[in-house]
This record gives structure tokens, C-alpha cells and sequence, in this order.
């Protein structure tokens, strides 16, 4: 039986967020959150996904939900349990809501079935947890097809998709045809871009909610040059001797000091680069459309083009055993090493192919901190992306990026402003002046990052994405009793709703 488990949190104070927004802002952001807290009127507000590491959703929950706790909001958090063919179809679905082919799997009755019987398995655990009149945000299409039964118990339920496209195609009328049906009587759908919200939903209530990230957290807590260097030469990604009186210290989320004891496992030819060398960094899971060999194949010409440039290609990701949903890490993996493999020598010593531990999820962040740091040049060249959470990390420290002018990557940069943009994230040779550019220019790559940094303070840090969730709070306390239409009660899911009532539950 796929088993539900529960994420342990913590409660963080938000009065460190004064130095980011100002007191104003932070006592404007508390008030908020009291009216909040007495909103729920003892309910719980029950966030579910499919993973608790690995991606951005995971890491934006563990933070914004700490510091919902430190607010005096009642929140917790799921995981849904799952075997790997359930796995393999979301990943299918993921694809398809990209507007992309994916491994090309079907998605029909059989895929149907096995969906759903992975989340009756879940409904018949979650039921008990939850009562009637509790708040449920599902996240993402591993989740959508929980809401009909849990609609039903009597919980006001919310969708949100961290991912989406643009422009609709094929692939993406799959995906809705898939799930779009389990949304149909939710209270409000929440997504990243107003473009992804589809037709049939537009009648419904949505918010656009763009993600954002924890300046306190260890993937983002400031770091000096010095620890930078102690972390990477202790983890194998550069060579040379760590200054000896700075160990590869980190402050942990709840606030006590720790250090990197963890080393990468790096596929690569020859020596570590040196300290002085210069990085170009991608930061991203092993996925087909973070286009791992186009950034290979743009770095390798612009190497053969421009031979006064001395930089290394880092890509980096998890360890691929790791992440629980994602199926296709350890192919993508493997590809990216085979496309290494047949180059010429000279350039595969150039070129580290990174998969960072995650046994422990804070020291791989201070890890990812500490690489993101020292690259000279962050990349995010993906084919499609929901929201890009590596481009705000990159933009909040500062660095010079390139990155694809796909989903919301363009609702964070605005080229030649705040980084520069692929318009066609196919055009390696684009990618590969790009490169060049900020290379040669470091007044401008300088420029880049400053602006980037500000426009992370004013837009994508925690404290805005968690007064975005208030106003949705407010508009579910304001809104009337919405009667469950009929047409529910012949889900599949809808009579594991009947048998799980709770003596407590009513």
C-alpha cells in the first residue's frame, strides 16, 4: 500500500525579514498574518505534494510554511505515497504540461486506473487527518485527482500547478484531459503565470502566484568568499587548499552552526578546476528540458570560437537515487555522461559533470549556495520551464545569467536588464555569444547582477509569496458555503469518502 507521510516542521520567526523589506513592511506582513490565524478559526491549512527534497516546491514549502508556523498559522504538510509506475505516468503528465512529448507513454485508461488507485490507497489515509472545513492546497498533478474525495469530506481544497506552457498543443490537452476533470468543484486553482491557466478553467477562481525563495535559508544565507572556497575544495569541486583557519561552515534553518562533511560525486577528466578559473554553472535536477547536452554543446563551441576564454562547465544535480519522483534522472544522467564521452579530451577536461548528496537536505543547499556563489556565469537553458527557482537563486547573489525566455524565467529577467535571454533556447550558437559576452564584459556581467539582485528583493523572496497566500485566505473567508454539485459523488474516489468518515470527523 503507498504509504502518506508527514513532513516534520519547524517554526521560524519573521522578524529577520525587517532587514529585507523594511520594518513597515514586516510589521504590515504580521498583521496580516494575525487576521490570518483567527481566519482559520482552528482549521488546519494541510499542504500536499509528492516529495519532501529534490525541486523547487519541496524547498519553497520547507521554508514558506516555517515561517506560516512562526506567523501563528496552523500549517502541516504530506507526501503522497506511490510506486514507480504511478511515478512514471506523473512524470509523463509533467512532460505533457510543458507542452512536451516526455518519454511518449500513453496516458489512457490503463494510466487512469493505476492513477487512481495510487491516490484511493492515499484518500483512505489522508481522510482521518483532515476534517471538514480544513484547507487543502494539492499541489501539481501528482496530487489533483485527491480533490473530488476531498472535496466531499467537506474540506475547502485548492489546486496550484508549478508548471504550465504558454502555448497550448497537443501534449497539453492531454495532461488537462487527464487531471482537469478531478478539478472542476475545487475552490480556486492557484499557477505561477496567467498563461497556464487553461480555457475551461477560466470561469473558475485562480490567483497567479509567482514562487519564491528564503534569503535565510543555507541555499541562499550569505556566505563569505572564504567559506565558498573551504566548501568546494572540501566537496571535490575545485582544487587547492581551503583557508585552513575557515572550516565548510553553515547555519542550519534553525539557527545552530554545522558543516559540510559530505563530498560530490564528480564525472570528469583530469584535475578539479582551480580556484581562479572561471565557472559557468548549471544548477538543475537531471531532466531532459533543462537541455543538460544543448548547454554542453553551447560551451563546447564557444570554447573552439573563442579560444581567450579559460572558463570550465559545471552541471550540477542531485544524486539521482535520490529524488523520489522522478524517474528519468538516471537515463538523463547517463546521456549527458555518453554526449562527455565522445568529445575530444582536451574539452572533456573542462567540463564536470556534478551529483550533489542529498542525504542531507541543508548541506546540500549550502553546497548548491556555494557553487552558485563563485560561478562566474549562471546558465538556465532549459526548452521549458514553470518558473525557474535556479534564476532567482542565481539572481539574488548577484551573478550574471543566461537562461531560456521560456514560462517564468521572462517573468524574472527582462534582458539586458537583469540577465540576458534566449529568445529560441534551441540556438546554441545564441547561447554561446551570450556566453562570450559576459565573459569579455565584466562591467556589464556586474551591472546584470546588481539590478537582478533588487529586483529578487521586490518581487520573489517569501515574505511577498506569503502575503499573496493571505489575500487567497481572505477571499475563502469571505466567500459563501459552496454546496458540493452532485455529479462529485460518482467519482471513483468519492466512495472512499463514505466509508473514511471518522467518528471525530462527523
Amino acid at each position: 500500500m503507498s504509504s502518506i507521510t508527514e513532513v516534520s516542521l519547524r517554526s521560524a520567526p519573521f522578524d529577520c525579514f525587517s532587514s529585507l523589506i523594511g520594518p513597515g513592511g514586516a510589521r504590515e506582513l504580521t498583521e496580516l498574518a494575525k487576521r490570518a490565524s483567527g481566519q482559520l478559526h482552528g482549521r488546519t491549512w494541510w499542504h500536499i505534494n509528492s516529495t519532501s527534497r529534490g525541486g523547487g516546491v519541496a524547498e519553497m514549502l520547507q521554508s514558506q510554511l516555517a515561517y506560516a508556523r512562526g506567523l501563528g498559522i496552523h500549517t502541516r504538510w504530506l507526501v503522497l505515497g506511490g510506486h514507480a509506475d504511478f511515478f512514471k505516468i506523473t512524470k509523463r503528465m509533467h512532460h505533457a504540461f510543458h507542452g512536451a512529448l516526455g518519454d511518449g507513454s500513453d496516458l489512457g485508461e490503463k494510466e487512469q486506473a493505476i492513477y487512481d488507485a495510487t491516490l484511493k490507497e492515499n484518500i483512505l489515509q489522508l481522510l482521518p487527518l483532515i476534517k471538514p472545513g480544513d484547507i487543502v492546497l494539492l499541489h501539481d498533478p501528482q496530487s489533483a485527482g485527491l480533490a473530488p474525495a476531498l472535496v466531499k469530506h467537506g474540506a475547502t481544497v485548492l489546486w496550484r500547478s508549478h508548471i504550465g506552457a504558454d502555448v497550448v498543443n497537443e501534449h497539453t490537452d492531454l495532461a488537462w484531459h487527464f487531471v482537469g476533470h478531478y478539478l472542476r468543484h475545487v475552490f480556486a486553482t492557484v499557477f505561477s503565470r496567467k498563461e497556464y491557466i487553461p480555457e475551461f478553467l477560466k470561469s473558475q477562481r485562480s490567483f497567479v502566484i509567482t514562487p519564491s525563495i528564503d534569503a535565510f535559508s543555507p541555499k541562499n544565507q550569505n556566505m563569505d568568499e572564504k567559506t565558498v572556497k573551504s566548501i568546494l575544495v572540501h566537496t571535490g569541486l575545485i582544487r587547492g587548499e581551503a583557508w585552513a583557519e575557515v572550516l565548510p561552515r553553515f547555519t542550519r534553518e534553525d539557527g545552530t552552526p554545522a558543516l559540510v562533511t559530505s563530498k560530490a560525486d564528480i564525472v570528469r577528466e583530469g584535475t578539479a578546476p582551480g580556484w581562479e578559473t572561471p565557472l559557468i554553472v548549471q544548477v538543475s535536477r537531471w531532466d531532459p528540458l533543462k537541455d543538460p547536452v544543448g548547454v554542453i554543446r553551447g560551451f563546447v563551441n564557444l570554447i573552439l570560437r573563442v579560444v581567450s576564454v579559460d572558463a570550465h562547465l559545471a552541471l550540477v544535480g542531485p544524486d539521482v537515487t535520490s529524488v523520489t519522483d522522478d524517474p528519468e534522472g538516471r537515463a538523463v544522467l547517463d546521456s549527458v555522461i555518453g554526449a562527455w564521452k565522445v568529445l575530444p579530451a582536451p574539452i572533456r577536461q573542462r567540463i564536470h559533470l556534478v551529483s550533489l548528496p542529498m542525504e542531507d537536505r541543508e548541506e546540500n543547499a549550502a553546497i548548491v549556495n556555494a557553487i552558485q556563489r563563485h560561478a562566474a556565469i549562471i546558465v538556465q537553458k532549459s526548452l521549458k520551464e514553470g518558473f525557474g527557482l535556479t534564476v532567482t537563486e542565481a539572481m539574488w547573489k548577484g551573478r550574471p545569467v543566461v537562461a531560456s525566455a521560456v514560462g517564468g524565467i521572462q517573468d524574472q529577467i527582462v534582458h539586458g536588464q537583469h540577465g540576458l535571454l534566449l529568445t529560441d533556447p534551441h540556438d546554441e550558437l545564441a547561447f554561446s555569444e551570450a556566453l562570450e559576452k559576459l565573459s569579455h564584459d565584466q562591467c556589464l556581467a556586474t551591472r546584470l547582477g546588481v539590478q537582478a539582485t533588487e529586483r529578487v528583493r521586490d518581487l520573489f523572496l517569501t515574505s511577498y509569496h506569503l502575503e499573496q497566500y493571505a489575500r487567497v485566505l481572505d477571499a475563502i473567508d469571505s466567500a459563501q458555503e459552496v454546496q458540493v454539485p452532485a455529479n462529485v459523488a460518482n467519482h471513483p474516489l468519492r466512495e472512499v469518502a463514505d466509508e473514511m468518515r471518522s467518528p471525530v470527523n462527523g
